[in-house]
């Protein structure tokens, strides 16, 4: 019958294990990418000479190749991690050819038994020589404990970092470890409170500090680092939607490099396997408006108005804003109703966002604000009708319209779409109208021959239109777009 490794407490008779850290004075600086920085001040006594000097309670985590021991008058000479931490399995895998002692108590009279065993095995269940006989300790139910005569020399309760030093003096002084580790890493919260009737937001910040690793940091000085050194940034554009403008105010915050850092205003412990919240940021009354938005792709046309999207549109600026720069994090908005209790509403994520930027995240679909776009004609025109239009040319910033020549016939098309827009709300509404893919071929020549309401070019590749619709009432949008395909 296959064994099964007993888990049970396993004793070793005279060894105490100590339960308080060997940390000194601890700082971490914790990055967005699953990595942090830890330095570690501690007192060290050394002779003249070689000395071999353990660090225990350093991270599991730790890579040792980054390790950097900084005191005086000393220099590394060898260092070893010791991560065979441990546990009852290690024990038995350590006690292989080795004599331990095998306890049972005869659950009927509680009297104990004991005998010698050599363990000759342990994968998948432990064989054992107990006299003359083989035999396979089992997990079969019955009280049974094993004592060890001694801990393995290379068995550490704790993870820790052994090394050799030569000494140029003798005494105490202090040396400062410092490592890169894995499994530390922070996120950020917001929580935005939407007063719609004042225009207004309240929002407070909070980093979610995680500590994946089998040891605490305790009375730690933590600093979080809005980036990820040497692992490039996220992709994507988060949950932002069309109309995020990047600001280019500096925010009051020190810097590393690219990176702003958020230290943490008191020291914390970051026990292990734990997560912590702590607030970063809390600012109110900042102005805000709701928006509604509807973005549409080359051709798109739908058989059913779908809903308009809602968006949430604040500032991080100094002056009405937010005043600060926004590590990335997820954005959850509430607003009040009628009792004055807060109700979710909507989320999104954002990236990391400079201070002076103009944010608008969408918290989810509007149930009275509809669109419907159709393609209205779809026609080719002749290249005078192109040339007539070139007046409706778009053009993007201080740019000069791009000239191409090209040897071979061309067929131009012109593209009517309209947008129908629906409020069953009993007020107006103002809704963003995006038509995107105005420049699939890089041309940077597509125009727009008529539209009913004056556009806004926000790119070569997008067109944008407030359209008022009146309460309970339809607005229709129509634009000629004339391009290349």
């Amino acid at each position: 019958m296959r064994g099964r490794t007993l888990p049970l407490v396993m004793l070793m008779p005279g060894v105490a294990f100590a339960q308080s850290s060997a940390q000194g004075d601890v700082a971490v600086t914790i990055y967005n990418n699953d990595q942090a920085l830890v330095q570690d001040t501690r007192q060290i006594n050394l002779v003249r000479g070689i000395n071999r000097h353990e660090f225990p309670d350093v991270s599991d985590s730790i890579r040792p190749e980054t390790v950097r021991l900084s005191i005086a008058d000393a220099t590394i000479v060898e260092q070893n991690f010791d991560y065979d931490l441990l546990s009852p399995s290690a024990l038995i895998e350590k006690a292989v050819g080795q004599t331990i002692t095998i306890v049972r108590t005869n659950p009927a009279t509680g009297a104990e038994t004991r005998e010698r065993a050599k363990v000759l095995a342990s994968n998948n269940g432990v064989v054992l020589q107990i006299g003359n006989s083989i035999e396979v300790l089992r997990d079969d139910g019955l009280p049974v404990r094993v004592v060890y005569d001694s801990l393995p020399p290379n068995l550490r309760a704790r993870p820790t970092l052994s090394i050799s030093l030569e000494s140029k003096a003798p005494g105490t002084r202090p040396g400062t470890l410092s490592y890169l580790t894995g499994g530390l890493g922070w996120s950020a919260d917001y929580v935005a409170l939407f007063d719609e009737g004042k225009s207004t937001i309240d929002v407070q910040g909070w980093v979610t500090l995680r500590n994946n690793n089998h040891v605490a940091f305790a009375n730690t000085e933590a600093t979080l680092v809005a980036g990820a050194p040497g692992s490039g940034g996220r992709g994507g554009r988060g949950g932002i939607a069309p109309g995020t403008l990047p600001g280019n105010e500096s925010a009051a915050r020190q810097r590393l490099g690219d990176f702003y850092l958020y230290p943490i205003d008191h020291r914390v412990t970051i026990a292990r396997n734990q997560q912590k919240q702590v607030s970063f940021l809390s600012v109110g009354g900042v102005p805000a408006k709701k928006l509604y938005r509807f973005a549409n792709g080359w051709l798109g046309a739908q058989s059913d108005a779908v809903s308009a999207q809602t968006v949430l549109s604040f500032s991080s600026s100094r002056n009405g804003g937010l005043g600060d720069a926004l590590p990335a994090g997820t954005v959850r908005v509430y607003i009040r109703d009628a009792k004055g209790q807060p109700q979710f509403i909507g989320e999104n994520h954002i990236d990391h966002t400079p201070m002076g930027s103009t944010l608008a995240i969408p918290t989810g679909e509007a149930f009275d604000v509809k669109v419907k776009s159709t393609v209205e004609k779809r026609q080719t025109i002749k290249s005078d009708e192109w040339e007539r239009s070139a007046k409706y040319r778009i053009t993007f910033g201080n740019r000069p319209p791009r000239v191409v020549t090209i040897d071979r016939s061309i067929t131009y098309y012109r593209t009517g779409m309209s947008y129908t827009l629906t409020n069953a709300r009993p007020e107006p509404v103002t809704v963003e109208v995006v038509q995107g893919g105005l420049d699939r071929g890089g041309w940077e020549d597509t125009r727009v021959s008529s539209e009913s309401v004056p556009g806004e070019q926000r790119s070569f590749d997008e067109r944008v239109w407030n359209v008022t619709v009146p309460a309970s009432g339809q607005t229709v949008l129509t634009a000629d777009f004339d391009t290349r395909y």
